[in-house]
């Protein structure tokens, strides 16, 4: 998984916090209803060569990722990693070295994970919570360091090949296999993934999966909050699929409910883009269905929307409820989330709620 070496002759020449607003550049040509969360990942970074067009490339086209970061490489170019946070990418251990840890000794494992842990934190990229070993390579002895230190062990569900000269296609065809929770193996150098994140973006827009983060317990992607879409029950209790399933497609609302508010709540912002949640709390009476609408000012828009059926008309923005948080009981509340890209404004936009 590494060959910094055979990009370098390939290399790369291609390619506010807001309170409210979302992504202003080239975002997918369509902001889609997630159906499910699939993690994409970069290795072997950052550098100031290859790190900086990845971001570019990624925010451009709404998409977040994790990036699993070399601690020699965090410590040489701390400023790429701050870039990486700023952008809403999640920063990830890879070893200091990229060494074959499974003939290392306990104790040379330990000073891998741990300096990469400590050069992360001073570059700014803050805790890392999942480890990615080098190559894929994993034993018993690595998994007791990795437990050691809080980090959930990442390998991949598919493996793009990137490292082994993949076609841009192949990449894009690699992308096209994921389905919900999985993960792909990308390498932030090779020229080709650089060429594909246009594609990856459209291919994932197509299928309704978007692009979320990794969850530090169960090591499968999920909505970039941390929170997975509920299955729906089946009447005799449990569920009628997988936790990372997708939830089904929404069926229509009941009629009937009570009033509701809806507040709003930035959950992380970089330049140019942000993540916001909105809590939908029912009145007395309780909810059967739920409508939510603003308008955003010139230059928001939104790339990515879960937990909830997005209808964008200009600047004029509706999300209703989906199959399976439609229902809420009197007081309580439930939620959904989204990503978007802000171009010269950060107006709050007014929320209202009706059932």
């Amino acid at each position: 998984m590494r060959s910094r070496l055979i990009a370098a002759a390939a290399a790369i020449a291609a390619a506010a916090a807001f309170t409210t607003a979302i992504v202003g550049a080239a975002g997918p040509a369509n902001a889609a209803t997630c159906n499910g969360y699939v993690g994409l990942t970069f290795d072997d970074g950052p550098s100031n060569d290859h790190t900086p067009a990845i971001l570019n490339a990624l925010r451009q086209n709404g998409l977040r990722a994790t990036m699993f970061n070399e601690g020699q490489y965090a410590a040489s170019y701390p400023a790429q990693v701050r870039a990486e946070v700023a952008a809403g990418m999640w920063v990830g251990n890879h070893s200091y070295t990229h060494p074959h840890l499974i003939q290392q000794s306990q104790a040379q494992i330990d000073s891998e994970i741990s300096r990469t842990q400590q050069a992360i934190a001073n570059a700014g990229g803050g805790t890392p919570k999942l480890f990615r070993p080098p190559y894929g390579e994993t034993n018993g002895t690595l998994q007791s360091v990795e437990s050691k230190y809080g980090l959930k062990e990442i390998i991949w569900d598919v493996d793009s090949q990137d490292w082994n000269n993949a076609s841009t296609d192949a990449i894009v065809a690699a992308n096209a296999r994921l389905t919900n929770g999985q993960v792909i193996l990308m390498h932030e150098w090779p020229a080709n993934t650089l060429a594909a994140i246009p594609r990856i973006a459209q291919t994932l827009a197509s299928k309704n999966l978007c692009a979320g983060m990794i969850s530090p317990q169960t090591g499968r992607a999920v909505a970039p909050d941390g929170a997975t879409n509920p299955p729906p029950t089946t009447p005799g209790g449990g569920t009628s699929q997988p936790p990372n399933s997708p939830p089904p497609a929404s069926s229509p609302p009941p009629a009937g409910g009570g009033a509701c508010s809806a507040s709003y709540a930035i959950t992380s912002s970089w330049q140019g883009g942000f993540q916001a949640s909105v809590t939908v709390t029912a009145g007395s009476a309780g909810l059967s269905r739920w409508t939510v609408k603003w308008t955003f000012a010139n230059g928001q828009t939104i790339t990515q929307l879960w937990n909830g059926t997005l209808s964008v008309s200009g600047s004029s923005v509706t999300v209703t409820n989906v199959s399976y948080n439609g229902n809420v009981p009197a007081n309580g509340s439930t939620s959904f989330g989204f990503t978007g890209n802000w171009n010269g404004s950060n107006a709050v936009p007014s929320l209202s709620c009706s059932s």
